[in-house]
């Protein structure tokens, strides 16, 4: 087989690649996974050695991985052996690499082990697990994620606060500047070049709005199925953090970066969809809402605050709820029409666009397993037939539904979640436990800045 024959399957890469590549020689090719939290994994190689048929390896091992790299040690047969996962690209999630010097693709692969079956730890196949159970159904789930971010100063110190950046005006950002087009184009540069970064990968970007925070940005992304709607969250991601780069900053999506600052948070908007009529099941045919809507509701207020280690995973995400450090987040079950103050808003909309917002997610999430957590919620009201509460109005001053305040009490919760374990796959839901209880007794030995400031020399 010639070289040209070889490389036959570049002629079917999505149009935005083509634009992007320019009669320019494609130098690489970037094999990636997203891991547990949703970092980017994988193998580079050269052009010439891949090929979509083509299959790598990767150790299983990395799924046992805390955020600092430790490993986790659990009750898994031969877990040392580390042996190898296939890696099968997924060529529907082809697209350049913007920010490399050279021609570059990148593909997001799926993981399967040695028998050719799912690994049912990967966050994309836990996603593609809770899509299969609505799709058995004769449903398809819909989602748009608004993804909430900070542009910050370069924080290379991490016992020194965070600050927001300079921006076009040579002065930092101030907060308390939501909707201001003034704030958008302080940071215009950056703006700029994630919307460039966007369209050479072929992404599009529905809106971007200047939040409430001092430099906290947020773009929101339109309504789509599910896995294609978290590979465009790991990918946005990937570029918002390069383009702050280019332009002198970082991007934070850490979930409380600064105290007094609000959080930033990813909310989703789920509507599912019957396959055969394209019609929002959401919605009867005169126009009012289904009893299948208020199931989706009472499945979501009554299984998601076991799911919160998926939607809340860090020790950090837990600050986001505090009230008394300018939080916005949400802090209850509670669901309400046009009502920002709930976790669960209705947004006004026609019909056929009824929709329910999750605003408990925050965007230090991995997206794939914070939307199948969410989706599954919402499965399980359908299928149990659960009946919301009443909807709330205005300010919220009942907290029986709260949520949980910790990652402690949040991951006791998802540990006694029979039936939402059960739907994500136990053989996920214990890795993934495993290895943010390793991370928080990580977290409880360290020896923080406050208690050096206030401890060392008073007690």
């Amino acid at each position: 087989m010639s070289q040209r024959d070889h490389l036959n399957w570049l002629d079917e890469l999505p149009d935005a690649f083509k634009t992007y590549r320019n009669s320019r020689k494609v130098d690489e090719v970037e094999c990636i996974i997203p891991d547990l939290t949703g970092m980017s994994r994988g193998k580079a190689m050269p052009l010439s050695k891949f090929s979509p048929e083509h299959t790598l390896f990767l150790p299983i091992s990395i799924f046992y991985q805390t955020i600092t790299g430790e490993d986790v040690e659990m009750d898994i047969e031969n877990q040392w052996a580390e042996g190898d996962m296939q890696l099968k690209p997924d060529m529907t999630t082809a697209m350049a690499v913007p920010w490399a010097k050279e021609a570059t693709l990148q593909v997001i692969h799926d993981l399967f082990d040695q028998k050719g079956q799912p690994v049912p730890y990967a966050p994309r196949n836990v996603l593609k697990r809770i899509i299969d159970l609505y799709k058995a159904q004769g449903w398809q789930p819909i989602v748009a994620p608004e993804l909430e971010f900070y542009l910050i100063k370069p924080n290379v110190d991490p016992n020194e606060p965070i600050q927001p950046p300079v921006g076009r005006t040579g002065r930092s950002g101030s907060g308390r500047q939501s909707y201001s087009m003034s704030a958008v184009d302080e940071y215009g540069p950056v703006i700029d070049t994630i919307y460039d970064y966007a369209e050479d990968a072929g992404l599009t970007i529905d809106t971007v709005i200047q939040e409430d925070g001092a430099g906290q940005v947020e773009i929101n992304l339109s309504h789509a199925d599910p896995l294609l709607l978290a590979d465009q969250v790991f990918y946005f991601k990937r570029i918002i953090r390069e383009a702050a780069l280019n332009n002198g900053m970082f991007a934070t999506f850490m979930a409380k970066p600064m105290r007094d600052e609000p959080g930033s948070a990813m909310h989703i908007h789920q509507s599912v969809i019957d396959i055969k009529t394209g019609k929002n099941i959401f919605s009867n045919e005169d126009g009012e809402a289904s009893e299948k809507f208020f199931h989706f509701i009472g499945g979501s207020q009554q299984y998601l605050k076991q799911v919160m280690p998926l939607m809340a995973p860090n020790v950090n995400s837990y600050k986001r709820f505090e009230s008394d450090t300018n939080s916005s987040a949400p802090t209850n079950m509670a669901w309400g029409y046009d009502n920002r103050a709930t976790g669960l808003r209705v947004p006004n909309s026609k019909a056929q666009d009824r929709r329910l917002e999750n605003r408990i997610v925050g965007v230090d999430c991995n997206p794939y397993l914070a939307i199948a957590a969410s989706l599954a919620c919402g499965y399980l009201g359908l299928m149990n037939q659960i009946q919301p509460a009443e909807p709330a109005m205005g300010e919220i001053e009942d907290e029986t539904e709260a949520l949980p305040t910790t990652l402690d009490e949040a991951l006791a919760e998802f540990t006694d979640a029979k039936e939402v374990r059960e739907v994500l796959g136990e053989d996920f839901c214990h890795i993934y436990t495993e290895v943010r209880l390793e991370e928080l007794r990580q977290y409880h030995r360290e020896i923080s800045p406050w208690e050096r400031e206030h401890l060392l020399l008073n007690v």
